[in-house]
């Protein structure tokens, strides 16, 4: 069982999260938040630390550069039972991040609705986002991954009936709907800038590339 000691907030979707947290607080979770989902929490009377200040490092490059860090990567990755992974964490002040509330950016919306022009939707890709699943889903035995504020109600039912922990089959299931979503996170992507294949790298010009 995956005991929740920690989490990582950082929602795009809003929906249902200030009640999401305020159910995990009862189980003394630390909570780690960037931007917007801090600001919301907080507002709420929920005690959060900024990544930036878990980390040492500010947001940077704005804000493409948030969550990269080895803090936050390897207390994700970091297996438990390992004890190589344990020595690196203890030698380098990593703690373990047990449960990651993350979802990605609305392409569809940004890119395809809006019609933005290619340098626009490149900067509105999601990549802290998206690595923050991928290696909390690849280490899904520790961590537990959710992305779909839909699953929080069935989160929250399994941490009750396990003492604040999330058992290692839901985590799969979670770890599996990470994956589903990047998948099709990437190929909203690659359809999008296969439809804006450029010509000398110019915007005016494009050419549809056979697939």
């Amino acid at each position: 069982m995956a005991k929740i000691k920690k989490a990582l907030l950082s929602v795009s979707d809003k929906t249902g999260i200030v009640e999401f947290a305020r159910e995990l607080e009862t189980y003394n979770i630390q909570f780690i938040s960037t931007g917007g989902t801090a600001r919301i929490l907080r507002s709420n009377g929920l005690e959060i630390m900024d990544v930036a200040d878990y980390t040492g490092y500010p947001e940077m490059m704005d804000g493409r550069v948030k969550t990269l860090h080895p803090k936050i990567h390897g207390g994700l990755l970091g297996i438990r039972s390992n004890p190589e992974h344990l020595h690196d964490m203890n030698e380098y002040n990593i703690e373990g991040i047990d449960m990651i509330v993350v979802n990605v950016k609305p392409v569809e919306e940004e890119m395809f609705s809006r019609g933005l022009a290619l340098e626009d939707a490149m900067n509105r890709i999601d990549i802290g986002g998206i690595a923050l699943l991928w290696s909390a889903a690849k280490n899904f035995k520790s961590v537990t991954a959710v992305t779909d504020s839909g699953d929080y109600d069935a989160v929250i039912s399994e941490m009750r009936n396990n003492n604040g922990a999330v058992s290692p089959e839901m985590n799969l299931q979670l770890a599996i709907k990470v994956f589903e979503t990047t998948s099709r996170y990437d190929h909203l992507i690659s359809d999008y800038l296969r439809q804006k294949a450029l010509v000398g790298f110019s915007e005016k010009k494009y050419i549809e590339i056979p697939r």
